[in-house]
């Protein structure tokens, strides 16, 4: 609570009629109890106040942590940290707060007017109003591509007469390319920017700041191994020397206000007076009004088509000459920023003129013309569909070279989707299908995302989800940020969490539930039957024939429809029309839903085991999706009961004794429900084939998905966690397979094995990951015993997959 809501109170008391209960901190026209900030100043003298505006995982909270550590581990100074983050699980805003000072600091609010500021991302500056949180004579300063000849070209108006009137000293630094030369890539510019910050704010002598960085270097990279730790004290070098000053003009106090760009956009009125504030940190301005249509929880779907946030250095190029139209950079996207479009001649016609297409490739396809958009805005510069592509038609450029490319994304959201005699349920048929889950704020190449995004190509227009609570519910519900989104008839996910432990029971009210409201329509449209004849009797008769048979959500979607139309369109009187009323009413239940919990295995193997092992148990037709992270990923890197023997995590630091639950191994002994162990990296194919199997079945299934996760370490970052799940296969650390219950009532062994016999190395695999690698440094002493009991689990687990896939 900032002082100035706090002095609002004294204010009141002290007026002649003040209000008897009020509220404080938001503006209340709905009841109008709230009280308006009455501004104060109450820092205290000789407070040296820094903030320090950053973007999630970028490491300047953790840069921070340590810069307040140093200050006041080696200074005679008090110290006060505070960290504040918007709700995306990566790629957010977070906001640094440190004070320091000699007298003893009591400031429990966040700081508005700083000595030292600094924006850590140069998309900022054309978003966030920065700048106006500077004092007089303070210090700001910018991470940035531009030289300070030009920098001057890209701020606004505004921005320059801040400066000048403000007498602020204006420094850059480009620590994106100087992290990326150093080789700890373009988004760990973190210990560039913390010296940097040591240099100007000139707390300690310089020569000590930089041996106290390099100590806590040592220390926190030690698990990472001594090529990470000397090119983060390399950093501490470069951005000590690299600083640039810019000269603040004077006549900048007199420019003219900016041009008023006025908002021509379609949008709806809660984009504009909800979220688009929220996301510009205004969130505290938002009237209470605007959220009365909310009261019940609700939230409006899609809203993240509408962010346009332009966080990416570099986004993909598509090389049309090079493209085979196999569409797997669609496929693994986690943020549903590239996909394949088929346009028609006419649609070709009224493109823009750089809107480039080829003749597209397949059966069924010969009147169409092919083209792969980006969305260089919504990009989150990953590059996993450049690792993807088979025939290396993308290549990640520069972002400011790729904005055109958004007046060509634009026009592809205008095309309609096609319909083709191509395979739904294929790799290249499915992404031909809107994607219902996009630009999502998961980490950039997060690989939970990819097997939502695919559910909902393929089920998502009737298609309801359990969400568990955990990395999934973060990056699925971050408000205002809602990814999950429609079709251009308005159908969509329907998206729910609930608490952690009780997921899958969650869903399970959800599914009896819907078979309840659906008999009651069945019940119905059996006596409306017998009142109707003609187009609509038949309707209603192939409806009813339809429940139960096989496949009933695919095979009964178009039937459901056609009575939907017939019905709305019958003129019927007395007990008929009382009946096409009721009916109607609830309408959307006539389409039969495919229900899905979605979450991690510190729901599924941990805190939510046994109401899952309680739902599956009673044969109820629901389904699951598990991605396996290994850890509990949302609360930092804690190890689950999927956490394998030898790996290191929160609570496992000299690694995992134990031996992972294998969850599918356990569920297989009930012998009626469907289960299934994919890996998107490894095969695309025989994931597709699982989803489409899993939800054709009548009972329970679970996809337990494996899921490589930033917390793993994964050498050259998570562009490369589609090819870390592929080696993860060939070594034998994990497994494909899948277990139908319908092939033993055929007299077939349920059990089918998908990936080939190991052929890799494992321990080259494990190398490969920072959570097996550092036990060799922090406790080489017992890495080689673990190691090896993980080898030898691996296999002898193949070796029982073999023997259940050759009864």
């Amino acid at each position: 609570m900032p002082p100035a809501s706090i002095n609002a109170v004294f204010t009141n008391m002290d007026s002649l009629q003040p209000k008897n209960h009020f509220t404080l901190g938001i503006i209340d026209d709905v009841t109008h109890h709230s009280l308006a900030d009455v501004p104060i100043t109450v820092d205290t003298e000789g407070t040296i106040s820094c903030k320090f505006w950053g973007f999630g995982s970028d490491g300047t909270v953790g840069a921070n942590k340590n810069s307040i550590k140093i200050i006041g581990d080696n200074t005679d100074m008090y110290v006060q940290a505070y960290f504040e983050y918007d709700t995306k699980k990566s790629g957010g805003v977070t906001k640094s707060h440190l004070r320091f000072g000699k007298k003893p600091i009591r400031a429990t609010y966040y700081i508005k007017s700083a000595d030292f500021l600094a924006c850590h991302k140069q998309a900022y500056m054309g978003t966030y109003d920065i700048v106006s949180e500077i004092k007089d004579g303070g210090i700001f300063l910018l991470n940035c591509s531009w030289d300070k000849d030009d920098v001057a070209n890209h701020l606004s108006n505004k921005v320059k007469r801040q400066l000048a009137s403000k007498h602020v000293r204006f420094y850059i630094i480009n620590a994106t390319k100087i992290a990326e030369e150093i080789g700890l890539g373009s988004n760990r510019t973190n210990t560039v920017l913390q010296a940097a910050f040591f240099k100007l704010a000139n707390i300690l002598p310089i020569d000590d700041a930089v041996k106290y960085m390099k100590d806590a270097i040592a220390k926190t990279y030690l698990a990472k191994g001594e090529q990470v730790i000397a090119m983060n004290q390399a950093a501490v070098d470069r951005g000590i020397s690299d600083i640039v000053e810019v000269t603040v003009l004077e006549e900048w106090k007199d420019l003219p206000s900016d041009p008023v760009v006025e908002d021509t956009r379609d949008i709806p009125d809660f984009i504009k007076k909800v979220v688009e504030p929220a996301n510009l940190q205004l969130g505290d301005t938002i009237p209470v009004s605007e959220f009365v249509p909310y009261a019940d929880g609700s939230y409006p779907l899609g809203t993240t088509k509408y962010e346009k946030r332009g966080i990416a250095s570099t986004v993909p190029e598509w090389d049309l000459e090079k493209c085979v139209q196999c569409n797997r950079c669609s496929l693994v996207c986690p943020h549903a920023a590239i996909r394949p479009y088929l346009v028609t001649a006419d649609e070709k016609a009224k493109a823009p003129a750089d809107f480039k297409t080829k003749k597209a490739i397949g059966k069924g396809l010969e009147d169409y013309e092919f083209r792969i958009q980006v969305s260089p805005l919504d990009c989150y510069s990953c590059s996993a569909c450049v690792n993807a592509c088979p025939a290396k038609a993308l290549t990640m450029k520069p972002l400011e070279t790729q904005r055109h490319e958004s007046a060509d994304w634009d026009y592809a959201q205008t095309l309609p989707e096609k319909h083709t005699t191509l395979d739904k349920f294929s790799v290249k048929g499915s992404q031909f299908h809107q994607p219902l889950l996009e630009f999502n704020g998961a980490c950039a190449g997060c690989t939970e995302t990819a097997y939502m995004k695919i559910l909902t190509q393929l089920f998502g227009p009737r298609m309801i989800v359990a969400n568990a609570t955990g990395c999934t519910q973060a990056w699925g519900s971050a408000m205002p940020s809602i990814p999950y989104t429609t079709n251009c008839e308005g159908f969509g996910p329907a998206w729910s969490n609930s608490v952690f432990e009780d997921n899958a029971e969650f869903a399970l009210g959800m599914s009896l539930s819907m078979e309840q409201q659906r008999d009651a329509i069945r019940i119905k449209s059996e006596e409306l039957m017998d009142l109707t004849d003609g187009a609509l009797h038949d309707a209603i008769k192939a409806w009813i024939d339809s429940i139960g048979v096989a496949n009933e959500g695919e095979v009964t979607e178009g039937i459901s429809r056609t009575y939907i139309k017939e019905l709305m369109a019958a003129h019927l009187t007395g007990r008929a029309a009382d009946l096409q009323k009721e009916i109607l009413a609830h309408k959307e239940h006539i389409i039969k839903k495919t229900i899905w919990m979605y979450g991690g295995d510190g729901w599924a193997y941990d805190i939510g085991y046994g109401g899952l092992d309680h739902v599956l148990a009673m044969n109820a037709n629901v389904n699951i999706m598990l991605v396996d992270t290994e850890v509990y990923s949302n609360t930092g890197g804690q190890s689950s009961k999927a956490t394998p023997i030898g790996a290191v995590a929160q609570f496992a630091a000299s690694g995992r004794k134990f031996n992972k639950k294998d969850l599918g191994r356990l569920l297989m002994t009930y012998g009626h429900i469907y289960i299934a162990q994919v890996a998107l990296g490894a095969d695309p194919n025989q994931l597709i084939k699982a989803i489409k199997e899993a939800e054709a079945y009548n009972g329970p299934s679970i996809i337990i998905a494996y899921a490589p996760c930033i917390n793993h370490g994964i050498k050259g970052g998570m562009g490369n966690a589609q090819h870390e799940m592929k080696r993860a296969v060939d070594c034998g650390y994990w497994h494909l397979y899948r277990y139908n219950p319908l092939l033993k009532e055929e007299g077939k062994n349920p059990f089918i094995l998908d990936s080939k016999e190991p052929q890799q190395s494992f321990r080259e695999y494990l190398m490969g990951e920072t959570r097996y690698a550092a036990l060799t440094r922090t406790f080489p002493d017992i890495a080689e015993e673990l190691f090896a009991k993980a080898e030898e689990f691996a296999k002898k687990k193949y070796e029982t997959y073999k023997e259940l896939a050759d009864q």
